[in-house]
């Protein structure tokens, strides 16, 4: 699926796409400040393909977050990533509005 979704648990779909064999990575906001959508803890899963379930942010950071889980499932590297209006992506990833985020990305094996 493409179209952001909260209401399905991405934790249970990413182990329902690693039983079908596809390639996963799991996005995890593990802090916000200021005016960050969602709380410490929620998830974003994509697969390799880009398809994802989910939401670190409400729209805010996705398209950012989907880009690099796809070299996290290929490099096999875990990154933490930051965004935030006084970041140089704040315009690009649409965090102007305030806050910041810290999403942590990881290859599901």
């Amino acid at each position: 699926m493409n179209a952001m979704s909260v209401s399905r648990d991405p934790l249970a779909i990413a182990e329902a796409w690693k039983a079908e064999g596809r390639q996963v990575a799991l996005a995890t906001v593990m802090e916000t400040w200021g005016s960050a959508p969602r709380p410490a803890g929620s998830h974003l899963v994509i697969d390799a393909d880009g398809n994802f379930e989910g939401s670190v942010s409400g729209g805010c950071v996705e398209g950012a977050v989907i880009a690099e889980a796809g070299d996290v499932i290929s490099e096999g590297q875990a990154r933490m990533l930051e965004f935030g209006v006084a970041d140089e992506t704040a315009w690009e990833v649409g965090l102007s509005c305030g806050g910041r985020i810290r999403v942590y990305v990881e290859r599901i094996d």
